[in-house]
């Protein structure tokens, strides 16, 4: 990846791009291929929100559905990992020379008769700064799960919302909380390597949205009790070696060494809000025009799952990838707006 220096903090650049993920390294590569002064702030490392996928996923979409840029992604099954994943955008923005500041967090943000001035800091605590004419939030989700509101949930000896790996809890006692893919794949790996699990959920039944090639080994587990299930349940605490759950007005504890709460996240949308940009209230969709992905603030635009609002369903890497191409189509074709 490109060296950015720290005198590049003064500089006013054509375009900023928050988040490294696919969707903000498609949009830099497009930026790059048609000479923008550009630079990508990261919170984490490059392709940082795939870190977060179990370790040994596989993904649903073939490996053609998640290329960016044109770039071939190769791969040795018939679908890609999640490690396969990681390497290759890593690839294309080592090969590209794609210049982006890691491990360097938005921590303010301002309209300015230039552009847009960000706030950053450092992972060691050093502050720091970037600005541009124009601004694309690609921000992803995964840093904002949907919060039990319960004590104990944060509590990372107790509670995590993220899944990676079975092998810690062998031999423990596991609730995980959640109807969906997420929930449901966590237990049969847990199961399948040694965990007693119990899967707790608000709803009556399993999602809709399960899997159709999950279903009938999560239902045959439930049948013959491998995996217990709590329909119509919600977590009211989460104490160590225990989890206080009511079904349906009636309360009870459970023997319990760690939750996993995979309940869905949601788009953070401080950033954009603080810059002006108006959200729906019921859908959580920012305001933006899809052919361009430029919101109702001139210049501020949208990329990936931030701009799908709470029904994180309705963009993934397959169709996300694709608002780079349209944000950069955009300024190059009538110039770099200049918010008002």
């Amino acid at each position: 990846m490109g060296a950015t220096s720290r005198t590049e903090v003064a500089r006013l650049h054509d375009l900023v791009i928050v988040g490294a993920g696919p969707c903000g390294l498609a949009t830099a590569l497009a930026a790059h291929r048609a000479g923008l002064d550009y630079v990508v702030v990261e919170q984490g490392s490059v392709a940082h929100s795939l870190t977060r996928y179990p370790l040994f996923m596989t993904f649903f979409s073939t490996a053609d559905r998640l290329e960016i840029g044109g770039v071939p992604f190769v791969v040795q099954g018939e679908r890609p990992t999640r490690r396969e994943a990681i390497r290759y955008y890593r690839r294309i923005a080592e090969a590209a020379g794609l210049r982006i500041r890691q491990w360097e967090r938005v921590v303010g943000a301002r309209r300015s008769p230039e552009g847009f001035a960000l706030e950053t800091r450092h992972r060691d605590g050093r502050p720091d700064g970037v600005a541009g004419r124009a601004l694309v939030v690609a921000t992803g989700y995964f840093d904002s799960p949907n919060l039990l509101g319960v004590p104990g949930e944060d509590d990372p000896q107790l509670c995590s919302h993220f899944y990676t790996e079975p092998a810690p809890y062998y031999g423990l006692d596991v609730a995980v909380v959640g109807g969906r893919n997420s929930a449901v794949e966590a237990a049969l790996d847990l199961y399948r390597h040694g965990a007693r699990v119990t899967l707790i959920h608000r709803g009556p039944d399993l999602s809709d949205r399960v899997k159709p090639w999950v279903l009938p080994d999560i239902r045959a587990r439930l049948q013959e009790g491998s995996i217990r299930a709590l329909w119509n349940t919600v977590v009211r605490e989460i104490r160590p070696g225990r989890i206080v759950v009511e079904t349906e007005g009636r309360g009870q504890e459970l023997p319990c060494d760690f939750v996993f709460a995979l309940t869905g996240y949601r788009p953070d949308h401080a950033l954009v809000r603080s810059l002006g940009v108006s959200v729906d209230p019921v859908t959580g969709v920012p305001a933006h025009d899809p052919a361009t992905m430029e919101t109702n603030v001139p210049g501020l635009f949208l990329a990936g799952v931030v701009a799908a609002g709470y029904d994180a369903n309705r963009i993934f890497i397959e169709n996300g990838r694709e608002h780079g191409e349209r944000i950069v189509r955009a300024l190059v074709g009538r110039g770099l707006p200049v918010p008002r």
